[in-house]
């Protein structure tokens, strides 16, 4: 279930209230009126199943309620309420495959912002894979692959196409484009200077690697992983069940790729470098064509299934 905090001008309570009271699903309805004070204002309260979220923000954002108001929306962990219950059941689908597109945009805007964190996060990650291809040392991969940031831009595209966000489109491609050319110029720096001090060495990086040969060798399992690692992704995002994120995180080689070639670049291997680029071009089609489909397969999926609660509603009438 999420909980619904609404504050709305004393003139809109009434309309607000009676999108509520007809959204299948929403349950625990409140008035506390006059009781906002920034806005001025009633203060509304709910909880609705999450599949049935979706429908209400949409009527509540069709209303104007956000601009001259606010809704403020919270997962809640636990409840005990058999109504509760009752409005989980009456709503269509499940909770657990629900899309809350409003949380989706939001989440995916933050998370694919162009900020110093994000850069720090994803240059540190570079420059970790790295000392992993340097060591041959898989363990460096994985752990370089789980503290890459990529995903969130990654995933503000695929959003930004379902949802014809141009906004958030740019702003996702800003940070790819941004992101991973200065991180990959740091890491270049930074192999550099590892050298100087004696703790990289060019015979190293051009003896054989088996455990990170991969990174560079790109073939068409590059794009098939990628492309099950985006749907996986995604998945994570919109459902309820989001444990599986950090799995895509380390089953990708964008951040390993950027490396390798910043590396290769830096000894003037130009042949690791083109295969890195390789590598890196087809783990980020992989992941935004399969993120964009699994949005696009969702928001029919239930869009079918509003139909069909729309007409059983109007058969039992």
């Amino acid at each position: 279930m999420l909980h619904l905090r609404m504050i709305c001008p004393p003139a809109r309570t009434d309309d607000v209230v009676a999108l509520v009271e007809k959204t299948v699903g929403a349950t625990h309805l409140a008035v506390v009126p006059g009781a906002g004070r920034d806005p001025h204002g009633d203060i509304v309260l709910c909880d609705v199943a999450r599949e049935a979220a979706d429908e209400l923000l949409d009527a509540l954002r069709a209303s104007g309620l956000p601009e001259v108001g606010s809704v403020a929306v919270e997962d809640v962990d636990l409840l005990l309420s058999r109504r509760a219950q009752h409005a989980e059941l009456a709503a269509p689908g499940s909770g657990a495959d629900a899309i809350v597109w409003e949380s989706l945009v939001e989440e995916t805007h933050e998370e694919s912002t162009l900020t110093v964190t994000f850069l720090a996060f994803l240059t540190v990650a570079t420059m970790l894979a790295a000392c992993g291809v340097i060591m041959d040392s898989a363990i460096l991969i994985v752990g370089a692959m789980a503290v890459g940031p990529e995903f969130g831009p990654l995933a503000g595209l695929c959003t930004a196409i379902v949802r014809r966000a141009p906004r958030l489109a740019w702003r996702s491609v800003a940070a790819l484009l941004v992101g991973f050319p200065v991180a990959m110029a740091l890491t270049g720096g930074f192999s550099v200077l590892m050298d100087w001090l004696g703790l990289f060495h060019e015979a190293k990086f051009l003896a054989p690697r088996p455990q990170t040969s991969f990174i560079w060798q790109p073939d068409a399992f590059s794009f098939v992983v990628a492309f099950l690692a985006g749907i996986a992704g995604i998945l994570s995002l919109t459902s309820a069940k989001s444990g599986a994120l950090i799995g895509v995180a380390i089953s990708v080689t964008t951040v390993p790729a950027a490396a390798n070639a910043a590396v290769a670049l830096s000894y003037g291997d130009w042949s690791e470098t083109r295969g890195s680029a390789v590598q890196l071009a087809l783990n980020l089609a992989g992941i935004v064509v399969a993120g964009t489909l699994t949005l696009l397969a969702q928001k029919l999926f239930w869009a079918r299934q509003r139909r069909r609660s729309a007409e059983g509603s109007g058969a039992k009438r």
